[in-house]
């Protein structure tokens, strides 16, 4: 088998699919976790991962940037964060997928009616959305741009750390 081009679904284009009640066999969102770390506690600095181009980003790739930003925040700074990722993966993308090798031609139609099966979820984000968001404190600044630097890594689309500083 294949594999895909990494950017297949980059382009943001077409309608917005979201609604799961009106299609069968929808794949569950592989984002397990949108808050970890300390939940309770409030931290003065902010560190925000901000997208610099339209794209979609994949629910597979927003998880892997969560987990790669949680291991640096873990091992860096033990309960002295809090990660939010901010985006909820709604779009549901779709694949239309071909028969290949001898005597496709038989089985296969083509692209006649070539809706295509659901086969995973996406964010839509805009220039400037916010995906991922560390609350921490400030001697722990240094950690927080790592983990973000190594989750933006992880991501289709290029990205910004903005930090912002509560006035207390």
């Amino acid at each position: 088998m294949t594999r895909k081009p990494a950017r297949m679904y980059r382009k943001v284009e077409g309608q917005v699919y979201t609604r799961r009640e009106y299609m069968g066999g929808v794949p569950n969102c592989r984002v397990t976790q949108f808050d970890t770390g300390d939940l309770r506690a409030s931290f003065p600095v902010a560190l925000t991962l901000g997208t610099e181009e339209a794209a979609q980003v994949r629910d597979i790739a927003l998880e892997a940037a969560r987990i790669s930003a949680v291991r640096v925040l873990e091992k860096n700074a033990p309960n002295q964060f809090h990660l939010k990722v901010r985006r909820y993966p709604h779009q549901i993308l779709r694949e239309h997928k071909m028969a290949m090798g001898a005597g496709a031609d038989r089985i296969s139609d083509g692209m006649r009616r070539a809706f295509g099966k659901p086969v995973g979820h996406a964010v839509r984000a805009q220039i400037g959305t916010e995906l991922l968001t560390v609350y921490t404190t400030e001697e722990h600044v240094p950690d927080a741009k790592e983990a973000l630097r190594k989750a933006s890594h992880k991501l289709p689309v290029p990205t910004r750390v903005i930090v912002s500083r509560s006035a207390s």
